[in-house]
């Protein structure tokens, strides 16, 4: 194309405006239409089924806010290209937006603006006419000498590229084909050129100054070139295939982008110094011989390696995964045991056991240092701590702390990492972790670990086994490392609600502690060291404000929250705290109110008030509510305004005011709870019927009591409604157990189940204030059975006073504070008649035991 000479534009041209580049006569260019006018225009005049080509629109560049049209004549740039749309292609995503393929035509100068909406229209006069030349003799004369240094600088650039690429031969066969006066235009869209200097290109209207302009930009690529040349080696050179240039779609009609030619350059020399440094990393790191090899032919094959491969990004990232990793680097740490047991003491009150055992371990690790990180598991209720006892364990040894959250975990991959042969790998969390904190001796938290998954992606649970096997975790492999890595130097903390879920395997492999909720003046202890201040803290109050007495904490214990932890207290402190700031904002605004009222206006009148304006602020005073008075207690009136009504009650001499009814104690994830059993007889067929979603133990152990009653019916005098000593003889019984949208399961409601059925068939009543527990035998022996603390903690709670429990956990009893021991009487029972005994009031009558015979068998 002869860059205008043979083109008429029409006088009038609608207008699209460009932000992102600038077009110049006989190059391609790709725009996106994003902006209302530009739509607007793409919609009305290339898409009403007029033919592409037989549409010229003006592209100008604009340089106003891209997403507003309104005012476009101010922003508009005075010379504009006019072009051909080769292709229009839409999107609806991320929003709806064309695409333009534009080829420019020749140069335009905007005369007027004639409408500005719904798009720019211009009367426009063509600019680009060779008319002037007529003869080359006459071309020759005015420019010839700047045309000819063009055109070698032109050659020389195109011949220091690899011919090899067609776009290159092309554009070399194009250069002896074109005529001179376009070469500006052309060479300014191919090369490396800002958008400032393409206006500047645009601007230049007269072909002598287009040509003065155009050969210093030529210049500086040769120059550029150059010197990338002399910096790379030959060999790069060979297996480089770079496409420097791209032809348009007609002879004449180069694109105007920046083809990449330096853009390229200048990333591929960023890039191998970017793995220059890589590999210095490497070869200082101090990583295991094992991996420093790996990391070295990985690296190999790296430099060997296209960067348009997508296997450069994924070994990029592993060679800097390796560096990253701390495989010696370690913190000191802090062996000092006073201020170990200090910092503890001042963290956490009680859990005694739990600060043992750290104390233990501080000290062989200060008499031993190569001593291997223990694996140790807290098991408790939730709300009592365990989270925070491991950040204070951090804190008190010195070390980094990560916390790794395994709840809902179903896949392996999370622990071991992925395989790099797959999409999107990456390491596990636990080589994550050590890449987050940089030493290879942090303490890891692994949040949760009862309530681990297991899915078609394989069982964590099996993947940690690894992990925390001190004997194995000196050379952990991760699949997205492939080498071994050193974990013996990490102390790994595990914590769980309940050891029941947890696989046996993965059970073996960890030291389990126990941390049992806390009594009621553990608790009381820790509202008023820890919760209460940091309440405080949260809702910006302070103790000047706001008094919590112990009696009404006491209060909240015992007759709000019923829990093992002190989640659901600290919560109520919250909901005081709220209500007290609402108290004191609103005092505060009155106050501030109040002193608006009475500040009379301007400075001058402040020493100057009349006693009307006084005696007028007295009266407005005494109308505004004043603040209330600080500090405000919480008294039980206060706390039941703010909370309401309490939601336990003492209800235990209630529900055993009829016979029938007996209090049973269980275990549960959350701690102990106190458990009522029902029975109720009618006449029937003999049929036994257990209702409250009772677990198989359970419904085995109500089968086992009615078989011992029934055996020794006549022994304890207990008879069915007729009066016939067989319990079962023409009635039916239905045994209950109240809270029925609870599963509940468990050897230990044995013991109960026969003193409520005793209690029904004797007609008497069933102690208030006694709480059992215990597994029964078809002879009527009492079996040991677990949990006795929480259990024994929750009739603390509940306010019973006699608790029986098998004889052979009479040993669990020195688990038990001694306040709570103090409050209780404990009766040790070995078979059913001593729990019937101590379970009514007088005893529980029976026939004389009989001599036994000794059996001949």
């Amino acid at each position: 194309m002869d860059s205008g000479s043979s083109i008429q534009i029409p006088g009038r041209l609608p207008l699209l405006l460009t932000h992102e580049s600038v077009l110049l006569p006989g190059s391609t260019m790709r725009t996106a239409v994003d902006t209302p006018g530009n739509m607007q225009l793409v919609r009305s005049r290339l898409l009403k089924g007029t033919s592409l080509k037989s549409t010229i629109i003006g592209v100008i560049p604009n340089t106003s806010d891209p997403a507003s049209d309104s005012e476009p004549l101010p922003a508009l740039h005075r010379i504009g290209t006019a072009a051909l749309a080769i292709q229009v292609v839409g999107s609806n995503w991320p929003k709806p937006h064309y695409t333009l393929l534009v080829t420019g035509l020749c140069r335009f100068q905007i005369v007027q603006l004639l409408k500005d909406k719904p798009f720019p229209v211009a009367e426009v006069q063509q600019l680009d006419r060779l008319e002037q030349f007529t003869s080359k003799s006459d071309f020759n004369e005015e420019l010839g000498e700047l045309s000819e240094q063009l055109y070698k600088y032109a050659v020389q650039l195109v011949e220091m590229l690899d011919m090899s690429i067609p776009a290159v031969s092309k554009l070399r066969r194009l250069l002896d084909s074109l005529p001179r006066e376009s070469l500006p235009d052309i060479l300014t869209s191919v090369i490396r050129t800002t958008n400032k200097e393409k206006l500047q290109i645009l601007d230049a209207v007269g072909l002598e100054e287009r040509f003065k302009m155009t050969i210093p930009l030529l210049v500086r690529q040769i120059e550029g070139l150059k010197l990338l040349q002399k910096t790379r080696k030959p060999k790069q050179d060979d297996d480089r295939k770079l496409v420097a240039f791209r032809p348009s779609r007609k002879i004449g009609q180069m694109s105007s982008r920046p083809f990449s030619l330096d853009n390229i350059e200048e990333e591929e020399g960023e890039d191998s110094d970017d793995i220059f440094m890589l590999e210095k990393k490497i070869k200082t790191s101090s990583m295991p011989e094992q991996a420093l090899k790996v990391c070295t032919k990985e690296i190999k094959r790296l430099k060997k390696m296209p960067q348009s491969m997508p296997e450069y990004a994924l070994t990029r990232n592993y060679l800097e995964l390796m560096v990253e990793l701390p495989w010696n680097k370690s913190t000191t740490d802090r062996l000092d045991i006073r201020a170990a047991r200090i910092l503890l003491d001042n963290d956490h009150y009680a859990m005694e056991k739990l600060k043992k055992r750290v104390l233990e371990y501080l000290a062989v690790r200060q008499l031993k240092s190569n001593l291997k990180g223990p694996i140790l598991c807290f098991v408790g209720p939730p709300g009592v701590g365990k989270t925070s006892v491991g950040r204070s364990v951090a804190k008190t040894l010195g070390r980094e702390f990560y916390r790794i959250a395994l709840g809902g975990v179903c896949d392996q991959s999370d622990i071991r990492g992925h395989r790099r042969t797959y999409v999107g790998s990456m390491p596990g969390r636990i080589i994550n972790g050590l890449r987050t904190v940089g030493v290879n001796n942090p303490v890891f938290l692994l949040d949760e670990v009862d309530k681990l998954g297991k899915s078609l992606q394989g069982d964590p649970a099996a993947a940690l086994l690894e992990v925390l096997d001190p004997e194995q975790n000196h050379s952990f492999t991760d699949h997205y490392l492939n080498v071994a890595f050193d974990l013996s130097q990490v102390l790994f903390i595990a914590t769980a609600n309940t050891t029941a879920t947890i696989s046996p395997a993965l059970l073996d492999r960890m030291e389990v502690i126990q941390v049992p909720g806390y009594i009621q003046e553990e608790k009381l202890e820790i509202a008023h060291r820890h919760l209460i201040p940091k309440q405080l803290e949260q809702h910006g109050l302070t103790p000047q404000q706001i008094q919590i007495p112990q009696e009404t904490t006491l209060q909240i214990i015992n007759r709000y929250t019923r829990e093992a932890g002190v989640r659901s207290l600290e919560r109520k402190f919250g909901a005081i705290c709220r209500a007290v700031a609402v108290k004191v904002a609103e005092g505060a605004h009155k106050e501030n109110k109040l002193d608006c009222s009475e500040a009379p206006e301007g400075e001058e009148s402040k020493e100057h008030i009349s006693e009307d304006t006084k005696a007028e602020s007295i009266h407005k005073a005494a109308d505004l509510a004043l603040p209330p008075e600080m500090p405000i207690l919480i008294d039980h009136h206060a706390l039941k305004d703010i909370l309401g009504p309490p939601m336990y009650e003492v209800e235990v001499s209630e529900r055993l005011s009829q016979p029938g009814v007996a209090i049973g104690l269980a275990w549960t994830p959350l701690g102990g709870e106190i458990m009522f059993v029902e029975a109720s007889r009618m006449d029937g067929e003999g049929q036994l019927t257990l209702t409250g979603q009772l677990g198989d133990v359970m419904k085995e152990s109500a089968h086992l009591a009615i078989s011992w009653l029934r055996s020794n019916a006549k022994k304890y005098y207990l008879t069915n409604a007729s009066g016939s000593f067989d319990l079962l003889d023409n009635t039916d019984i239905h045994l209950h157990f109240p809270a029925g949208a609870v599963t509940k399961d468990g050897p230990s409601a044995g013991v109960t189940i026969v003193t409520c059925l005793a209690s029904l068939f004797s007609g008497r009543l069933v102690r208030s204030d006694v709480a059992m527990t215990g597994e029964i035998t078809l002879r009527g022996l009492v079996l040991p059975v677990g949990g006795i603390k929480d259990k024994v903690l929750a009739a603390h709670r509940a306010g019973l006073k006699t608790v029986i429990i098998p004889k052979r956990n009479e040993k669990d009893l020195e688990e038990i504070p001694i306040n709570v021991k103090e409050d209780l009487n404990f009766f040790m029972a070995g078979c059913l008649e001593e729990v019937l005994n101590a379970a009514f009031d007088g005893g529980f009558s029976a026939k004389p035991r009989l001599d036994l015979v000794n059996s001949k068998l």
